[in-house]
């Protein structure tokens, strides 16, 4: 019969020993004698560069055998609102969820956990948002992403900050952590730049029953964050409702020639209207204009014809009134020479010198009266 048994563990090893499945010592590196014949012997090896001591029964065995274990094993409870940060030597490692349990060895690392209550503040402090939402070796942890809301708000932009569903802050441009324990966290944004959007493509009657298909622009920003944040669940598209919607009430009050005639009086009823209802939910409209009135092909063809026709009434009443100056120019000129005949005969000269200029010669019977009487007589020859 085996009377002794010997253990022997390096210096990276600890071991528990019980005797008759009751734990009666921690031992150390080293040799060890241990006696057989007091009952049956159970050791169980651990390596300590592991640090955390892990043991399906680590708690229980933590309390029952307080004695024996703390000189060896670091034991140490989270509350139900409190969360650990782990370090070892003096390195950020990991996260302990509330209500959890560590159980460190000694003699490894230093190890050292730091409690933070989270039941009231649980913002993150600035210092640690950076080795928690993006450091090296803790932003590895599964367990810290699914234990902190990390974001980073950027400029010109509102962080909104909902937990449990309420607002309860916003969040100028910089980087934020926040505890998810026990809370649902979110945060979303609103852009503060100023922003355009475009209404393409409405189709839209006009008062006279004609169909046109309108392209609107508009540029708006945000001017209360509260407002927009609790009364709109989107407000992109709440902006793009309402000027679709004041498009199609200003175009159906208009003709089609007072839409063509003056479209800047449609941008003047559609800023007034959107203005005001912008303005109810912290929004401010700074432009809007119709980019584009595009009408169908066959009125197009109508358009035309009755430009066309415009066009050439235009051009026959300018042509009429051209006549009518150039008849009574002949008249005024007939009286004149009626009772000048000094007028008529240098008419008359005036008349002669034209012909002249185009015949190459002239013979002249009974002086200029024969010329003046017999002038239509004359064979011109062609030039």
């Amino acid at each position: 019969m085996i009377l002794w048994k010997i253990i022997e563990l390096a210096d990276n090893e600890r071991a528990l020993l019980y005797r008759k499945n009751k734990l009666i010592s921690v031992l150390q590196p080293g040799t060890h004698r241990v006696a057989t014949f007091k009952g049956a012997l159970r050791v169980e090896k651990y390596d300590i560069t592991k640090v955390v001591f892990e043991h399906p029964k680590a708690k229980f065995l933590l309390k029952q055998y307080a004695d024996i274990l703390s000189p060896s094993i670091k034991a140490i409870d989270i509350g139900e609102q409190e969360v650990g940060l782990v370090y070892r030597d003096n390195i950020l490692v990991d996260v302990l969820a509330p209500a959890s349990h560590l159980a460190t060895w000694v003699g490894s690392e230093d190890v050292r956990v730091e409690v933070i209550d989270i039941s009231e503040n649980f913002r993150i402090d600035d210092k640690l948002v950076g080795l928690l939402g993006r450091g090296a070796k803790v932003g590895q942890s599964r367990a810290l992403a699914q234990a902190i809301h990390y974001v980073e708000v950027p400029d010109e932009q509102v962080g909104l900050l909902k937990v449990n569903g309420k607002l309860e802050a916003l969040l100028e441009s910089g980087a934020y952590g926040f505890w998810k324990y026990n809370r649902s966290v979110a945060v979303s944004f609103l852009d503060l730049r100023l922003q355009t959007m475009d209404v393409s493509g409405q189709e839209i009657l006009t008062k006279d029953r004609v169909s046109l298909r309108i392209n609107l622009s508009a540029t708006y920003r945000i001017t209360d964050i509260k407002t927009v944040a609790l009364k709109l669940k989107d407000y992109a598209n709440f902006a793009y409702l309402e000027l679709q919607l004041k498009l199609r009430e200003a175009v159906g009050t208009k003709s089609l020639d007072e839409l063509l005639a003056d479209k800047d009086s449609l941008n003047v009823v559609i800023a007034q209207a959107v203005k005001t209802r912008f303005a109810e939910y912290g929004i401010s409209l700074q432009s809007v204009g119709v980019k584009d009135i595009i009408l169908p092909g066959d009125m197009k063809v109508i358009l035309n014809k009755v430009v066309e026709a415009q066009k050439e009434a235009e051009a026959n009443l300018i042509k009429r009134r051209e006549e009518t100056q150039a008849m009574r120019s002949l008249h005024n000129t007939a009286k004149l020479m009626e009772n000048n005949p000094v007028l008529l005969r240098l008419r008359e000269l005036e008349s002669l010198e034209k012909v002249t200029d185009r015949i190459g010669s002239l013979t002249v019977f009974g002086g200029l009266e024969g010329v003046m009487r017999d002038l239509v007589k004359l064979n011109v020859p062609s030039v």
